[in-house]
């Protein structure tokens, strides 16, 4: 199965969990679980990709100290630890 940029990120997953389930029985043959492990690492890297655009668009609202509502981008180390990014307001 060729792996299209537009393949939504739920059918490449719902793939990538089949394609591994097939690799944990034992009835393939090598050059079968080769082609599957190479499918599977496509599929792996496409979900990457999607992922990292999707945190890309991400914005969180942030209501600043008189009451307006603005956005910020998004800070993974924020998210991670709880506290407030750099450009947020505390």
């Amino acid at each position: 199965m060729a792996q299209s940029p537009d393949l939504k990120y739920e059918e490449a997953l719902k793939r990538l969990e089949k394609l591994v389930a097939e690799l944990d029985r034992s009835e393939l043959d090598l050059e079968s679980r080769l082609k599957k492990f190479e499918e599977g690492t496509k599929l792996a890297r496409l979900l990457a990709k999607k992922l990292d655009q999707a945190k890309k668009k991400v914005e969180v609202l942030v209501k600043t100290s008189v009451g307006e509502t603005t956005t910020v981008a998004f800070d993974d180390d924020a998210a991670e630890d709880g506290s407030p990014s750099d450009d947020e307001p505390a």
